[in-house]
Order: structure tokens, then sequence, then C-alpha cells
């Protein structure tokens, strides 16, 4: 799979390497599970389906308008990072790395605010697409 994202998704993607950069150890571990979660995705010959789903790839039972899927990684202390994806319908091609969140600093609030939240980041990515 080809990977595409809205810009916001590289702006806070881009802040975490500048911390890592600068030495933050946190910011270091999220990089390094951003990598291997988008690597993951990378990897994929397919878009996933509820049938096919693993503990690394999951469905999102939160979402509204369109069916989303999270990527996680093993327990780590401290740190919790999740990627929420859309695989765009009859493209075998594109995903899209929507945002990311360390679910260990913040909980359920972002389980909570991952539907609303990616209906207009995946809407924004549209308008991106169109532009470019």
């Amino acid at each position: 799979m080809q990977i595409d994202w809205p810009a916001d998704f590289g702006d806070w993607l881009d802040r975490v390497e500048t911390r890592a950069d600068k030495g933050d150890e946190h910011a270091k571990q999220v990089l390094v599970l951003v990598a291997a979660e988008l690597k993951h995705l990378q990897d994929l010959k397919e878009p996933p389906t509820r049938e096919t789903e693993t503990a690394t790839l999951r469905w999102v039972r939160q979402s509204k308008r369109y069916p989303l899927w999270r990527v996680s990684h093993p327990y780590r202390d401290g740190v919790a990072i999740r990627l929420i994806c859309w695989f765009p319908p009859d493209s075998d091609v594109v995903v899209v790395a929507l945002f990311a969140g360390d679910k260990a600093r913040i909980g359920d609030v972002f389980r909570n605010s991952v539907g609303a939240r990616a209906d207009g980041l995946i809407d924004q990515w549209k308008r991106e697409a169109t532009r470019g």
C-alpha cells in the first residue's frame, strides 16, 4: 500500500521528529512506533476487512461516515500510539493515515473522539488530494 495523509498529520509527525532530534526520549519512542505502524500499513497487500482484522489492525467501531481502522503496537509502558486510518473505496494502493495519538497520555478522550475527528480529516484529505 502507498501511504498518504492530510497536512495536519504531517505537521504532527514533524513536531515529533523535532522533539526526538532534540533528545526527547518519549518522542523517540513515539517515532519508532509510528514508523513501525506505517511500515505495517505499507506492507499490506490489500485493505483489511472485518473478517481479517488482527490485534495490530482493527476496525474502529466509533466511526461515523467512513470505515476506519486503527493500527496499534504491543504494550509498552507509558506509550500507546494509535494511528487511525481510512482505506478509500475502490483503491488498493492508497491508505490515508489520518491522525495519531498517544492513548497512554489521553486515555478515553482519544477513543471517544475518533469518529468525529476522522470525518473532518478525511474530508480535508479529499480536498487536498483534488488540489494536488
